[in-house]
């Protein structure tokens, strides 16, 4: 049998089994119990928090089969009845589902429209499950309004988006919206235990928290992150943190607090220096600067923020940055994080991200060792001609750096 990645193997079958979003899931479970259900739901949420698959769910409940084999709406289907596994395999005449990045003009649109008079093949209700959405073109939208306002009673319409913006109001108008939740680490690293337990693997839990850090609340990215971690580790028992930080070229937190602090005193050899260690580890440099970002705004919290808490951090990492963060101040943590912003930005353009970043860096560390305006000030009237060079150098730097900034006389 060939083999299938833990995101399909693992997919929800019924709306309890959906991870993070109670709303959706307690909503629908009672409409569909009630059979009181809507015409038309659009589903909105970032990737991989379960939008198709939740249509399909729908669609599955809708068309359900039940023990005594007879068409009936079941708030959560069986997954096990020849229309409920027609539809996870996309089989079912039925069920419709369309790319609409794909399939985006109005001729599209059409074709549904001439088609949905039609009564079912097999089951109780015709779906169509339009992925994408937001890519429809105008022309497509304003063709689909009225149909999708008063549609036949065995039609229903699932819409799925990652973009709600751009879909017009006359359509969200016409549809029971949900947003899904993107997941929290918790929700993440607590379903990622329980298919570890069945596949018979183990994970540190420090790497399960970069997993489900890393794929910013998508479980699909986590699910992801897991299969190639364990491919990577030659699918031995245990994943240990380190191999995992080896994979995706992370540093370890608190050698990254260390560069931060360093970075911060403005010593341009040792950042070098540590910088070209860490390359050569095989970090990704782009997820290194990211990186120095999240450290960046967890250091800026602490200063800002009374008794601000960070979780998923060791007691240790955490004095590290409150020793840093009563040490500088917001308006330097906050020129840094606008210069490694733009820096990513630079680094797309670049023929070699390497050189490029270190750069970045040694124009970070000038900059840390320029006075801030409200030193100059302070110190203005001790001696005027050595604070005009000072105020000109800070200056000029600030122009370069935040192409927003000008100088008002």
């Amino acid at each position: 049998m060939s083999y299938q990645v833990l995101a399909r193997k693992y997919r929800p079958n019924i709306l309890s089994e959906l991870v993070g979003q109670e709303v959706l899931v307690q909503t629908l479970l009672s409409s569909i119990k009630q059979g009181k259900i809507a015409h038309a739901f659009i589903l909105s949420g970032i990737r991989g928090v379960g939008k198709t698959t939740t249509a399909r769910i729908i669609a599955k409940a809708l068309n359900c089969i039940g023990e005594d084999g007879k068409l009936q709406e079941a708030s959560n289907p069986c997954g096990k009845c020849h229309n409920c596994l027609a539809i996870a395999d996309s089989k079912f005449p039925d069920v419709i589902e369309m790319d609409a990045a794909s399939k985006t003009g109005v001729d599209d649109i059409r074709e549904i429209i001439d088609n949905i008079s039609y009564a079912t093949s097999i089951g109780r209700y015709k779906v169509y499950i339009i992925d994408e959405v937001h890519m429809l073109s105008n022309n497509a939208f304003n063709a689909l309004l009225k149909t999708l306002e008063e549609p036949p009673a065995h039609v229903k319409f699932i819409f799925a988006t990652t973009e709600i913006k751009k879909i017009p109001i006359t359509i969200i108008s016409r549809c029971q919206r949900f947003d899904l939740k993107r997941l929290t680490i918790d929700d993440i690293t607590s379903h990622l235990k329980k298919i570890l337990q069945k596949e018979s693997f183990e994970v540190e839990e420090k790497a399960l928290n970069l997993i489900a850090n890393l794929s910013e609340g998508s479980m699909r990215d986590s699910l992801s992150l897991l299969d190639q971690a364990l491919s990577y580790n030659n699918y031995q028992k245990l994943l240990t943190t380190e191999k995992f930080e080896e994979m995706v070229g992370l540093v370890d937190k608190i050698e990254l607090i260390d560069f931060v602090e360093i970075l911060l005193k403005g010593e341009v050899e040792n950042v070098i220096n540590i910088f070209n260690d860490f390359y050569d580890k095989s970090i990704d440099i782009t997820s290194f600067a990211n990186e120095l970002l999240e450290v960046i705004h967890d250091i800026t919290l602490i200063k800002t923020i009374k008794d601000y808490k960070i979780s998923n951090i060791s007691d240790i990492c955490y004095n590290k940055m409150q020793d840093i963060a009563n040490n500088v101040s917001v308006a330097s943590l906050a020129r840094i994080w606008q210069m490694l912003l733009k820096g990513i930005n630079e680094l797309k353009n670049s023929p070699n991200y390497k050189i490029s970043f270190e750069m970045i860096l040694i124009r970070i560390c000038y900059m840390s060792n320029i006075p801030n305006f409200e030193q100059i000030l302070v110190d203005n009237n001790k001696n005027n001609a050595q604070n005009s060079n000072i105020g000109s150098t800070l200056a000029g730097e600030v122009l370069r750096n935040f192409p927003e900034s000008k100088i008002i006389d």
